[in-house]
């Protein structure tokens, strides 16, 4: 299942919490929690540990892979939190 309105954002300089955040929406909870799962998956293939918040209710899930930080969100739910605008200025966002 692929993401949609994929962002990716370079934290570089800004804080020390990963490199980058990469931000993503699904259509529906079962779309959010279907796309955390294929990025686990190919995180723990590619040999990567990951920790994983809110798979359980899918409107937000955190998938944390340490330099870099995934966030799947339904859209209203990303709306809502904006994390795009707390954290990028025109110079490290780029849509994918």
């Amino acid at each position: 299942m692929k993401a949609e309105n994929v962002s990716v954002i370079d934290l570089e300089g800004k804080t020390s919490i990963a490199g980058y955040m990469v931000v993503a929406s699904g259509t529906s909870n079962r779309h959010v929690a279907s796309i955390a799962q294929k990025i686990e998956e190919a995180l723990k293939a590619a040999g990567c540990r990951c920790s994983v918040e809110g798979e359980t209710k899918a409107d937000w899930v955190l998938i944390d892979a340490f330099d870099v930080i995934v966030h799947i969100f339904r859209p209203e739910v990303r709306e809502f939190y904006n994390l795009e605008k707390m954290w990028t200025s025109a110079a490290n966002l780029r849509k994918e």
